[in-house]
């Protein structure tokens, strides 16, 4: 920890991560976007680094369970009809499904009540876990988790699932930008488009914390294990 004006600022991953003030956001872990034969997948959109990915995060999402850390589960969703997209976002998804689309309208996914829309088995909220369903990339927008986060006298968020350049960079932005610290835990983290994956690396290395799924959950167990499981 260093002082900077006069107010304290955490800077090394024990003091950062510590669960007693720290969040696990595990972002959009569901069917049509992972699976290989969810959306995504059945249109033959490349998932190897989520088959990486998965199993990490699986292991960081039972660590935060076993050691208390909060665990806010962030669910995309899409209304039908895409009641919930303006023209502009409408614009936004053709862009950004432009390489695997067919045609000039934009693709239908994550349906409340369709398969897409649940989370993978190994994601599944638990009893008492917290869902927040989002209808933009980022997790803040147009959300509760602000409040969610606040109410629970969080500090830290560490930032998991998909996809790196899009939901996850979004809601690492808005996180920092309503003054919580953020940690990436880049292999916890994957696209369908390594490239964009690792430019999104590149960029939020120089503005985040960026660490690995198993030191976080070194520190998490250290401090439960200090604590005496409290």
């Amino acid at each position: 920890m260093i002082e900077v004006h006069g107010k304290d600022v955490y800077t090394d991953i024990e003091e950062l991560v510590n669960p007693s003030h720290t969040a696990l956001l595990v972002i959009d872990m569901q069917h049509d976007f992972v699976d290989p034969g969810g959306l995504f997948g059945s249109m033959g959109v490349d998932l190897s680094m989520y088959q990486e990915s998965r199993p990490r995060l699986a292991e960081l999402l039972g660590a935060a369970r076993e050691n208390g850390v909060l665990t806010i589960h962030l669910q995309n969703t899409q209304l039908a009809d895409h009641m919930s997209d303006s023209p502009a976002q409408h614009r936004f998804n053709l862009r950004m499904h432009g390489d695997f689309r067919q045609g000039d309208q934009p693709l239908t996914y994550t349906v409340p009540g369709t398969k897409g829309h649940e989370f993978l088995p190994e994601f599944r909220p638990r009893d008492g876990e917290l869902v927040v369903r989002k209808y933009r990339s980022s997790g803040f927008w147009g959300t509760n988790l602000d409040m969610l986060l606040r109410s629970n006298q969080v500090e830290t968020v560490v930032v998991a699932g998909c996809t790196t350049e899009g939901c996850v960079e979004s809601t690492a932005r808005d996180a920092m930008f309503n003054d919580y610290y953020v940690v990436i835990p880049e292999d916890c983290v994957a696209s369908d488009d390594r490239a964009q994956h690792e430019a999104s690396i590149f960029l939020m290395r120089h503005r985040f914390d960026l660490s690995t799924g198993s030191a976080v959950r070194k520190v998490w167990a250290t401090a439960h294990n200090t604590s005496g499981g409290k």
